[in-house]
């Protein structure tokens, strides 16, 4: 399975969403920098999460930006 997949609703037609389908599981909305989290990190020490978070996050937006660099080169 791959660490992070594209998605789009038609319920919310300028969102694009970012799923990270690994250890902390979360869905990233690019329009308004939202996280809805599927995993309960709060147990884990705060320093730790905050920086792995915004490791991911950096991780998801990189992801984001080769992805459609790839589709505008193939199209």
């Amino acid at each position: 399975m791959p660490k992070f997949l594209l998605g789009d609703n038609t319920d919310f037609p300028d969102a694009i969403f970012i799923v990270h389908t690994e250890f902390p599981r979360f869905v990233l909305n690019l329009e308004n920098d939202e996280v809805e989290w599927f995993d309960d990190i709060s147990g884990e020490d705060k320093d730790d999460v905050t920086s792995e978070v915004s490791t991911l996050i950096e991780e998801a937006e990189e992801f984001y930006q080769r992805e459609v660099d790839r589709y505008q080169q193939n199209s």
